[in-house]
């Protein structure tokens, strides 16, 4: 005799998001990074570019989980050479819907179609190398943070799910093809 277990009626896990004064989301930062970049001047504008900064050159910087995040955490990590970086550009105050990025024409963008750091929510994302993973504290290489950066998360960079080579990037696109235009005619 086949025994069957009773259905269990379907569950609703969703729950609509309304905006308005108590849509506030709260939270605490997991780690501080530490960086040789101490002004805004001076630090990469992206964790993979370094043109511009003093040392032309990345750096090597740490992560260090803060004391209320078990080193239970990192775990497992150490075998995956990037990671994501999820962080809160504390250091800024206030933010515009049209911003002018450093590369390609001085032109007004939505700040939306671009990677400024003063943006509507203060929160930042970098891919950077792994180095090591040493108690609590996280070796990493092209860091693009000031020092003292609050770090939110932290997560594996997973090569299958998170690289598209091959997507448009608008009109960072069309300044990379000026800039190859360029170099060629400097050739």
């Amino acid at each position: 005799m086949t025994r069957h277990t009773p259905r269990r009626p379907p569950q609703d896990h969703t729950s609509a998001f309304s905006p308005g004064e108590s849509a506030r989301f709260v939270m605490e930062p997991i780690a501080i990074a530490h960086t040789p970049y101490k002004e805004r001047f001076g630090t990469p504008h992206q964790a993979t570019t370094v043109r511009g900064t003093r040392e032309g050159e990345p750096l090597e910087a740490t992560i260090e989980l803060l004391p209320h995040v078990p080193v239970e955490a990192l775990r497992s990590l150490e075998g995956f050479e990037r990671v994501w970086l999820i962080y809160v550009f504390h250091m800024n105050e206030g933010w515009s819907a049209m911003v002018r990025p450093p590369r390609g024409p001085r032109v007004k963008r939505g700040v939306l179609a671009t990677r400024s750091p003063h943006r509507p929510n203060p929160i930042g994302l970098s891919a950077v190398r792994l180095l090591g993973v040493e108690g609590r504290t996280l070796r990493v290489h092209g860091l693009d943070l000031l020092d003292g950066t609050p770090v939110l998360d932290i997560k594996p960079y997973v090569p299958y799910a998170d690289a598209f080579p091959e997507s448009r990037a608008g009109w960072v696109d069309e300044v990379d093809a000026m800039e190859r235009e360029q170099r060629d005619d400097d050739d």
